[in-house]
């Protein structure tokens, strides 16, 4: 059994991941803003901590119970995220910095704090969007949010490098739209083609078992375009 960390847990992808994550019997640390959604499920495998990944004071915290719940991390998704939908014109530098503080320094600052205790075979897997990717379909209003998504996969691609040798594999998945509480926010009426838990889903096999094929990579995870 797996010992796994998954940010942004308390709503959509984050929060079924958590749920199938704990119906296999892998012990789970679930990390977000809220977490009274995955406390109120009571599994028995799972912890639930409060932290704001933007929020330099919850760092402390966030370090204490990750060395106190594991002595080692086997996965570690990287699925928190926060989307601004304004036109540029309109979209202010701390707009940019809010989302580049949760998107991709969050991330940085969390994988310094784990990475330490991933071994060879451990698998990072970060979330990203098809908005990151090289001639995919870019939408209006969203220059904060797909820029720091494609910062983020070319942070994996250099982590892989970096950690080739030693470990852990790092993989990046660039999702497609999904119907989850943060598209219905920014894209009220949009029906999305595929559900939060058919996504979670793919994510958690490919958690456990991707580094096997892939390190370095970026896969785009969409029947459509985003």
């Amino acid at each position: 059994m797996a010992n796994v960390i998954i940010t942004g847990s308390s709503r959509g992808i984050g929060f079924e991941l958590v749920k199938l994550f704990a119906a296999e019997g892998h012990k789970v640390l679930a990390l977000s803003r809220n977490s009274d959604p995955v406390s109120e499920l009571e599994l028995p495998n799972v912890t639930s901590l409060s932290f704001d990944i933007a929020k330099p004071s919850d760092n402390e915290t966030r370090n204490a119970s990750i060395t106190k719940t594991f002595r080692t991390v086997d996965i570690l998704i990287n699925n928190a995220g926060r989307l601004v939908f304004k036109p540029f014109a309109e979209t202010t530098v701390e707009d940019f910095q809010e989302v580049y503080d949760v998107n991709v320094l969050g991330v940085i600052k969390l994988l310094k704090t784990v990475l330490p205790l991933m071994s060879q075979n451990g698998h990072v897997v970060n979330i990203s969007s098809m908005g990151g990717v090289q001639g995919s379909v870019k939408f209006a209003g969203l220059s904060a949010y797909s820029s720091s998504k494609g910062a983020l996969i070319t942070l994996t691609e250099l982590l892989a490098e970096e950690y080739k040798e030693t470990g852990p594999s790092f993989n990046v998945l660039a999702l497609g739209a999904v119907q989850t509480e943060m598209l219905a926010e920014a894209f009220p009426g949009y029906k999305a083609p595929v559900t939060a838990v058919e996504m979670a889903n793919y994510i958690k096999g490919f958690a456990l078992t991707g580094q096997q094929l892939y390190n370095g990579k970026l896969l785009q995870v969409s029947n459509s375009t985003p």
